[in-house]
């Protein structure tokens, strides 16, 4: 069955070349090829400003800019979040992004805030998440216990609704050869073309 993919590009640098650009067009390029509708946003080419306060996020308007992400998300049956670990999370552009997107009453609804109460307004919607890093893949598991994506799955992706979440990590980038790449590019495309 075909489903609604949106493909959140977090590389804050648009250069050519890197390596969050090209996975996330072989992801592209396989759903297409099946059939899958997809909207995909490279967040290095969208003017937005950073929130500042709560106030901000709890009352503020959501950018021109963005409101196409965001209704894409809210159609969407399947995210893909793409980003390089940088200092041992994702960059700060896409956490701004994210911070921007998922507001109340898009994402969550406080239904009773004394309580702590809410409705999580993404439910149904899937995600996978796709990390580059300088490090080998194992490491950022195992030593430092994937902290950062542990937290945008739990505090960000499943706060609002969204799962399962399912996740790829690609280590080691800086020294990788090309035919690793390769095998990288057409792993993303396999997944592509299932819509995982």
């Amino acid at each position: 069955m075909a489903k609604h993919i949106v493909i959140i590009d977090g590389h804050p640098d648009r250069s050519a070349g890197r390596l969050c650009h090209a996975l996330a067009q072989a992801y592209t390029r396989g759903a297409r090829s099946a059939g899958h509708e997809v909207r995909a946003f490279e967040i290095a080419g969208i003017d937005f400003p950073v929130l500042r306060s709560k106030e901000q996020f709890d009352q503020g308007t959501l950018p021109e800019s963005l409101q196409p992400a965001q209704d894409a998300i809210g159609a969407a049956d399947h995210l893909v979040i793409l980003y390089p670990l940088w200092l041992g999370s994702m960059p700060a552009l896409l956490k701004a992004f994210l911070e921007q997107i998922f507001r109340p009453s898009f994402a969550y609804d406080l239904a009773d805030p004394k309580r702590g109460k809410f409705t999580k307004r993404l439910k149904g919607k899937s995600a996978r998440i796709v990390v580059t890093m300088g490090m080998p893949a194992l490491a950022y598991r195992w030593m430092f216990g994937a902290h950062s994506l542990k937290s945008l799955e739990r505090n960000i992706l499943g706060f609002v609704g969204i799962g399962p979440i399912n996740e790829t990590l690609y280590g080691m980038v800086e020294v990788a050869t090309p035919e690793t790449r390769r095998k990288w590019l057409a792993e993303m495309e396999a997944l592509g073309r299932s819509g995982a």
